[in-house]
């Protein structure tokens, strides 16, 4: 945390003036829209892509250098690829990024735990952390997911990567809430927690242009989401942490709530700052300010791989504009985290869950 806190002002002045021109140290390298699950929540796997290569990766890589704080590789299903351990690999070669988040359905075990087990010994300098999708127990999980037996095999993914014995492991549970789930909340954080996972983040179903859901009828009633979030900040304020923990803790319960006031107000509740600090870049390339507008501000293949050509060209700024005028929300968990740390106001509410909490 002290390693990115000082880079704050500078990426402060960037959205506020335009300068000094920053990239972006919180990054989603979408590695594949293929996907072996066929989710109520998402219809990714039916948008096509030519696949950057591993080669392709390591040159966009080398453009970036030690920028990105913070990576999560996705998808898709990004361990449908058989060379996604080799590419965080070089990721983690020429970015030394801190974090590197890896989502999946757990579909996959064998090769789940084999890439994970390259990944750690390999990148043992940053933190790795699997965050496995659960949406519900058992038969209704399937149901959700769109895959007889997926429940099973993501436990069997869960129970193999516990065995992995790294320091620099982490793994997590993560929830969609949606329409389908939302009510059988409690039930299925108290099960799940059974388990003891290092970590168990939610994120609101909504629409997306990535995840082609515009206008699909998937979110939660309002009313029923905070019902939701209110139960899991309850339980996240009672659940003993260690330090690190606690600070994570913090942070998730303020996410909670400028969701609720995002989806209650739909405006910006803090100041984005997707295409300022928090970037995506699609399988064929494609740069993104975010996925939920997913619009492209230029190829990566049309530039050779340099990353700055894309990130500061006029498109880009036109787009950053939009942003900061305020033109767009989202309750979208990733950048939510990104736009907390450069919002005064969330960090010291932030600080003081810290600091009341950690007095009882």
């Amino acid at each position: 945390m002290i390693n990115i806190l000082h880079k704050i002002p500078s990426y402060f002045l960037f959205r506020l003036i335009g300068w000094p021109r920053k990239y972006p140290i919180n990054l989603t390298l979408s590695v594949s829209y293929k996907c072996n699950s066929r989710c109520k929540t998402c219809n990714v796997y039916e948008r096509n892509a030519n696949e950057l290569s591993f080669d392709e990766w390591k040159k966009i890589f080398k453009s970036l250098g030690k920028n990105p704080f913070w990576v999560t590789i996705s998808g898709g299903e990004p361990f449908l690829r058989p060379d996604v351990s080799k590419i965080v690999c070089s990721l983690y070669d020429h970015c030394h990024p801190a974090i590197i988040n890896i989502p999946t359905n757990g579909i996959l075990t064998g090769r789940i735990q084999k890439s994970v087990e390259e990944i750690t010994q390999h990148c043992k300098q940053s933190q790795i952390v699997i965050n496995l999708s659960v949406d519900e127990i058992g038969d209704k999980h399937d149901k959700i997911r769109g895959i007889s037996g997926n429940y099973q095999k993501v436990m069997e993914s869960y129970k193999a990567l516990k065995s992995i014995v790294a320091p620099n492991l982490s793994i997590g549970i993560h929830t969609v809430i949606s329409k389908f789930n939302v009510s059988r909340i409690p039930e299925i954080y108290q099960h799940l927690e059974t388990l003891k996972p290092d970590s168990y983040i939610t994120e609101i179903a909504e629409e997306r242009e990535e995840l082609d859901t515009m206008q699909a009828d998937i979110s939660p009633e309002y009313q029923d989401y905070v019902k939701a979030v209110d139960f899991l900040i309850k339980k996240l304020k009672e659940r003993r942490f260690g330090r690190v923990g606690m600070i994570t803790r913090s942070f998730r319960i303020e996410y909670y709530k400028i969701a609720k006031k995002i989806l209650k107000e739909k405006r910006q509740v803090v100041p984005c700052y997707a295409g300022f600090a928090s970037a995506q870049i699609a399988p064929d390339g494609n740069v993104w300010m975010c996925c939920t507008k997913a619009k492209s501000i230029g190829s990566l293949r049309d530039v050779g791989y340099d990353f700055k050509k894309v990130w500061f060209s006029e498109q880009a700024d036109n787009l950053r504009k939009s942003i900061k005028n305020g033109e767009c929300y989202c309750p979208l968990a990733n950048a939510s985290y990104t736009n907390m740390l450069h919002d005064f106001k969330s960090l010291s509410r932030v600080g003081s869950n810290f600091i009341s909490n950690s007095l009882y």
